[in-house]
């Protein structure tokens, strides 16, 4: 198995992510990043709505129990924001649930679009994989 020195998972305010954050710990080699990061749109709050913010509260417990910081960023770009922020990191894969369909991911061709140009490899876990 392939272990990698700088992992992205990129989550959503589901608490099934889980699966996602403990796939890519799997794959982060020992002295290795793990960072986690939620992109919303530009209008989207979380403070107002206590189901999210418990949801929220899981996520941040969770990522932090696999040894990952929880970074949520707001932007209309949300794969572009990713790309910079895996750029900037410096991360080697980048970790997206499948989609619910299994059909083409246009967010993953996306994001392959934007990292063309470097060695950042991206894997999608499919929606039925029990890790």
């Amino acid at each position: 198995m392939v272990a990698y020195d700088s992992i992205l998972v990129c989550i959503t305010r589901q608490k099934a992510c889980e699966r996602l954050v403990k796939a890519a710990a799997r794959l982060k080699k020992e002295d290795g990043e793990l960072y986690v990061i939620h992109v919303t749109k530009e209008n989207w709050n979380f403070i107002d709505n206590p189901s999210d913010g418990e949801t929220m509260e899981y996520l941040f417990s969770m990522t932090k129990s696999y040894g990952a910081d929880l970074t949520i960023l707001n932007s209309d770009k949300i794969p572009e924001t990713i790309a910079q922020f895996a750029e900037h990191y410096g991360v080697n894969l980048i970790v997206l649930g499948e989609s619910p369909d299994g059909s083409q991911n246009s967010f993953k061709h996306r994001l392959e679009t934007l990292l063309g140009d470097t060695d950042t490899k991206i894997m999608a876990i499919p929606n039925t994989c029990a890790i």
